[in-house]
């Protein structure tokens, strides 16, 4: 018994040995193995900060962290940063400031802080850095900071928009996994949005458990050498199996659907059941951890990228509960609500009148129903407007979304 548990433990030491340091074949194509981390948080600057241990001797990742201080930092060059963050310059984009723009962004987000500490119209909503960081932008692989082109064969895979849509909505599948209360996804639940950017990390000898404050995802890194689960069971967030490398936590899931997608709150196009995504984590100071990712789907991307940018301690620390849950009433709402509208155009039709169907949300309704640009002659206020959105509008989700 003795020799087989040995022999056991020894077969996924070599397999993880050998996807941490050569490449991979993924239907039939070889694919580069993901970028080794790069340490975003003080631009580039070489950093050798050992983090703290636990008790059984592993680095100490724990603790609430958040992605609130990269407001304004768009996922691609070219792209807007949250909630409506100037464009980034056309051409090549350096991946970080020079120090002139470094210290503007500096003062610029410290006022802001101070201003939105006394006006600010609630605490749980339209969350808000207060430490700056040089980079420009969150894609550091490929180097251009460009997303990938996504193939044509999947870019009709859009995640469904239902509250969002025009209509009409025949079924709960014409609503996305985060308007369902199910799940927004790996990279959904850990890229910036206005509210609801805490993570959670706890570890215990053998395994680390990552929540995510909206909507009740954990994911469990085991780092006990146990090998990935059957490849025909699918997953939302997938399989994760990890491993340290020095300071640094690797964590590699498959074994994922294709009903996720790689996009703020889990939108965009969904991904295929190849998609493979290596996360890399490690605590650079005492309050920062540079967390990476690296997207890998053949089938949807024309090549891997990779994404990267620090954590900082959330305010108050601690995950805030998000009550939405499946089977919640707003989708047998919003569906009764078209049924209502299907019999109201028959009867319209029945009178000779032919008008345009009523949308889902009159006027498209923004964050927190604040209104929408030109929709009944009232303004919209600033910062705010989600859809539908007339080109522009300013949330910071539908940027990363395109």
């Amino acid at each position: 018994m003795t020799m087989r548990t040995l022999g056991w433990l020894a077969f996924p030491a070599a397999v993880f040995v050998l996807s941490a340091t050569s490449s991979w074949t993924i239907a039939g194509q070889e694919r580069a193995g993901a970028p080794q981390l790069v340490i975003t948080a003080f631009g580039g600057k070489p950093v050798d900060y050992k983090a703290p241990r636990t008790p059984w001797g592993d680095p100490d990742l724990q603790g609430v962290w958040s992605s609130d201080d990269l407001e304004n930092v768009p996922m691609a060059a070219g792209g807007r940063g949250g909630r409506g963050g100037p464009a980034a310059p056309a051409g090549p984009q350096p991946l970080y400031l020079d120090e002139s723009a470094y210290q503007a962004r500096v003062e610029q987000v410290k006022r802001a802080a101070t201003q939105r500490d006394t006006s600010a119209e609630s605490s749980f909503r339209f969350d808000y850095a207060r430490r700056a960081f040089p980079q420009t932008r969150l894609i550091v692989d490929p180097p251009d900071g460009r997303l990938p082109a996504i193939k044509p064969e999947a870019q009709a895979r859009l995640m469904p928009r239902g509250t969002y849509g025009p209509g009409p909505l025949d079924s709960w599948r014409d609503f996305s996994l985060y308007e369902r209360c199910i799940t927004r996804g790996i990279a959904g639940s850990v890229l910036r949005v206005i509210y609801g950017n805490g993570n959670r990390i706890v570890q215990a000898p053998g395994m680390v458990a990552f929540s995510y404050e909206m909507l009740p995802d954990t994911r469990i890194f085991y780092t006990d050498g146990r090998p990935h689960i059957n490849q025909r069971i699918r997953e939302y967030l997938g399989d994760s199996r990890a491993w340290w490398e020095g300071e640094e936590l690797v964590v590699e899931t498959t074994n994922l659907t294709n009903l996720t997608a790689v996009g703020v709150n889990g939108n965009g196009v969904q991904h295929s059941e190849q998609m493979k995504i290596t996360e890399r984590f490690r605590r650079v100071a005492n309050d920062v951890i540079q967390y990476q990712a690296t997207f890998d789907d053949p089938q949807t991307y024309e090549r891997p990228f990779t994404i990267s940018f620090p954590l900082t301690p959330l305010d108050g620390g601690v995950l805030l509960p998000y009550d939405c849950h499946p089977g919640n009433t707003a989708i047998s709402m919003s569906l009764a609500g078209e049924r209502a509208e299907d019999q109201r155009l028959a009867a319209d039709l029945a009178k000779g009148i032919i008008r345009p169907r009523r949308s889902v949300q009159d006027c498209g309704a923004g964050v927190g129903a604040a209104p929408v640009p030109g929709c009944n002659d009232a303004p919209a206020a600033a910062g705010r407007g989600a859809g539908p959105l007339p080109e522009g509008a300013a949330t910071g989700e539908r940027d990363v979304e395109r």
